[in-house]
């Protein structure tokens, strides 16, 4: 390689601190309205918005089934953009209102029969699916043209993932204890109305900044895809095929664990806002997430998703034998966040390198397919069936929403939120290692991909 090039490879691997803070607002806007759904909406329909469990449990998973397969259509159409602004950017622009407005009218509470409670459930609850994936996919897809270098990649992930967590945070703590104090009267659909305008308003004004502030790089190389190119770079690409069924099965363990949540507390420990400080404690995640640069310079980067995974499994298990202590579950729910910060993390930085694993097999970089499935498709797809499942087991123990719960309603609520998600996370492990065997070439990968663009970086 020239001095010349080098040189200019050189600068371009830094990217400047304040474009990794627009790059984070990104994760932060999405995860504040994401995860307030996510994590809220099955105890929303069944105990605020008056439907049963079985419904609320059919409308996840309905709506999440059909949602999921607009992944690959986002893809196919970032992989079609081209404008001055960049490729993935102005997704950010353009779906800043709808994605707020959609969140805003699933927790609207319209007065309404039960069939049309459950038609609006399903309809605004598919749109705002929709929507996510319209700003989610663009965060993923973007990654490979912030930077060439696999380690800044990795860096600017973990900036991203701690937005996101900022954002995760700032609901999953919060949420209920707002709710409260807007419920006037003791209302809770005008707390859980006002509170989403709210949080809407938050999530489109982070989005604009980071349309304002973010900077795509290798412009030169992206051209408009048709369909069957961009499906052609996922031939062969068995890397993101791992990639992609490991991410299916965190998301199924995540949406398992902070479903029921509330569930826990309030039917099994009898303190409903402790789920507050359980959400909080995800906190810990970001210590997860801050080791990730360390233990991959030390260890592979699959051996690092194992150990997420891992230690995500141990924690949930632990939360089954914390009996009424709730201070023995927060160690637990602290611990196993630890493990789900490194598992939520890695997949998302490692998918850029199955971008550029699919143009070196196929000659094509899809960084919008590819990242869509990896990343939409694979979130979308195991929260809808982690979210259903639970809603199913509860539903046929016998749960029946604001009454005290029998023992094997109990017992079914405990089953989900420790050994169910901790299921699925080991599965993720497992299915994780068959990826070790393409880290080994990731080098040279790279390095010939280098040779075949010319060292052209911008």
């Amino acid at each position: 390689m020239s001095t010349a090039a080098t040189t200019t490879t050189d600068r371009s691997v830094r990217v400047p601190l304040h474009r990794r803070f627009a790059y984070a607002s990104t994760d932060a806007a999405g995860n504040l309205l994401y995860t307030t759904v996510s994590t809220f909406i099955l105890y929303y329909y069944t105990d605020v918005f008056g439907l049963s469990v079985a419904a609320a449990g059919t409308i996840l998973l309905a709506a999440r089934i059909l949602d999921a397969f607009d992944a690959p259509v986002w893809g196919f159409i970032i992989d079609h953009t081209r404008t001055r602004w960049g490729q993935s950017r102005p997704y950010w622009l353009w779906m800043a209102l709808p994605f707020s407005l959609f969140f805003v009218m699933m927790f609207w509470s319209p007065d309404l029969s039960g069939s049309g409670k459950f038609v609006w459930a399903l309809v605004t609850y598919l749109l705002f699916g929709i929507s996510y994936t319209g700003v989610s996919t663009p965060i993923t897809a973007i990654l490979p043209n912030l930077s060439n270098s696999s380690g800044e990649r990795i860096r600017l992930n973990t900036f991203r993932m701690i937005g996101g967590m900022a954002g995760y945070f700032a609901t999953a703590s919060f949420t209920l204890g707002l709710v409260t104090w807007l419920s006037r009267g003791g209302n809770q659909q005008t707390g859980w109305r006002t509170l989403a305008i709210i949080f809407a308003v938050i999530g489109a004004a982070l989005l604009l900044y980071a349309f304002l502030d973010t900077h795509e790089i290798n412009l030169s190389r992206i051209r408009a895809l048709p369909i069957r190119d961009s499906i052609r770079a996922a031939k062969n690409n068995w890397p993101w095929v791992v990639l992609v069924a490991a991410f299916v099965f965190y998301w199924l363990g995540n949406a398992a664990r902070t479903s029921v949540l509330v569930y826990y507390t309030e039917y099994n420990e009898g303190h409903r806002n402790w789920a507050s400080v359980l959400n909080g404690l995800v906190l810990f995640q970001v210590l997860g997430m801050l080791a990730i640069p360390y233990l991959v310079r030390r260890i592979s980067k699959a051996t690092t998703l194992v150990l997420g995974f891992s230690i995500a499994a141990l924690g949930q298990v632990v939360v089954a034998f914390a009996g009424g202590s709730l201070l023995s579950l927060s160690i637990a729910w602290a611990f196993a966040s630890v493990g789900t910060g490194i598992a939520v993390s890695m997949p998302f930085a490692m998918l850029s390198d199955t971008v550029d694993f699919g143009e070196w097999k196929n000659g094509v970089r899809a960084a919008g397919f590819l990242t869509a499935i990896g990343s939409s498709f694979a979130i979308k797809v195991g929260s809808g069936i982690g979210a259903w499942v639970p809603s199913m087991i509860l539903g046929g123990a016998g749960y029946e929403a604001g009454h005290a719960q029998p023992a094997q309603v109990q017992s079914a609520i405990e089953f989900c939120v420790s050994y169910l998600p901790a299921i699925f996370f080991v599965v993720g492990a497992i299915i994780t290692l068959a990826y070790r065997r393409y880290e080994h070439h990731e080098d040279e990968i790279r390095a010939e991909l280098v040779r075949r663009r010319g060292d052209v970086e911008e």
